[in-house]
């Protein structure tokens, strides 16, 4: 008798991205600023004083010591992890038993869903209301209805870009006591209504943060997980003891340093976000092309369409790569020369 792999495994497939190369990524949310000549002297500097025969720092204090610095948020309440996806796994497996009970949203990240159900967590899914906002105290009747023992939702939405005020977070948080509530922040950096300082006035909060996005750091993989100091410790002692090799630790830690850069950058990005989608209002106000165009308080623009196949593949064409949804289309914000390029390819598709 031969092995077979369990149901679980099965049916599963690998990740598949954009493969190829094309003049223009847009397609998966990245920032649009490498770093610089003297920051990757920083760096190769920095690099070249480790001691590459030792293991890495297990609790890397000196990323999470950078962070603490760049959010005024204290030490103690901090853990790192692989990425926000490694984080979203520890939690998902370790803080829920299997046949718990997990929500997610419709729509938001994908991996929110695929984590849970590969630690045999339940997840039951909320449908957001028909212009893809998230009503509060539907969402609150619906997680004690399932009997939810977890919460997980991005704040601002990846893919809608749409958010939630501090106001209706709290509601949400304090309305559901005996509930964990995963939020994940990693588009806040491009908006003002981040609960990471409030953190600690909850028993029942983790605020997951990334650096693949404003931080600009998406080859490094890193991410952080705040939360106060008892489910901080829990996930600090559930983790890998080595989930954040030294190089990456190394990389961080001068990064998070460089409070300007990155406030520099972080400006730019949210202009040319803005002027993003002021040009793409332009454009449907030109050939009434779509059917809704969500205005964001992230790095990207949300489209929805019914001509989304047709206009991903004639990007892909045109050398830019986009997100293609069913009925929708994400486009990441780029440089000015970038998002004025997306503009043409939309203005010459909607012409022909």
């Amino acid at each position: 008798m031969s092995y077979k792999l369990n149901k679980k495994l099965a049916d599963l497939v690998p990740y598949d991205p954009i493969t190829g190369h094309y003049d223009i990524r847009l397609d998966a949310n990245e920032s649009c600023f490498n770093l610089s000549d003297s920051l990757k002297e920083k760096i190769a500097k920095s690099i070249s004083q480790i001691d590459f025969n030792r293991y890495p720092d297990c609790l890397a204090k000196a990323p999470i010591k950078a962070f603490s610095e760049l959010y005024n948020i204290p030490e103690e309440l901090i853990s790192a992890g692989n990425g926000s996806d490694e984080l979203i796994s520890i939690i998902e497996g370790s803080f829920f038993e299997a046949g718990d009970t997990i929500v997610n949203v419709s729509y938001d990240f994908s991996m929110y869903e695929f984590y849970a159900q590969l630690c045999e967590v339940n997840v039951e899914t909320y449908q957001k209301e028909a212009d893809l906002s998230i009503d509060p105290d539907k969402l609150i009747t619906f997680c004690k209805d399932k009997g939810a023992k977890g919460l997980i939702f991005s704040n601002p939405c990846n893919p809608t870009s749409l958010g939630l005020n501090r106001a209706s977070v709290r509601k949400i948080i304090e309305s559901l006591g005996d509930c964990l509530i995963i939020l994940d922040e990693a588009y806040m950096d491009f908006w003002d209504q981040s609960l990471l300082d409030e953190v600690d006035n909850y028993d029942n909060l983790i605020i997951l943060k990334t650096c693949s996005k404003a931080i600009g750091l998406a080859a490094v993989r890193f991410g952080f997980a705040v939360a106060n100091r008892i489910i901080t410790n829990a996930i600090r002692a559930a983790k890998s003891p080595y989930n954040n090799d030294t190089v990456a630790q190394t990389i961080v830690s001068d990064i998070l340093s460089e409070k300007d850069y990155l406030k520099e950058c972080c400006d730019t990005i949210v202009a040319n976000t803005k002027k993003l989608y002021s040009d793409i209002l332009a454009v449907n106000e030109k050939y009434s092309c779509f059917d809704k165009i969500m205005e964001p308080c992230t790095n990207f623009v949300f489209i929805m369409t019914d001509r989304a196949e047709e206009i991903y593949r004639f990007m892909l064409e045109n050398s830019v790569a986009i997100r293609k949804f069913r009925g929708a289309i994400r486009i990441t914000s780029g440089t000015d020369a970038e998002n004025k390029r997306v503009i043409e390819i939309l203005d010459k598709f909607f012409s022909r």
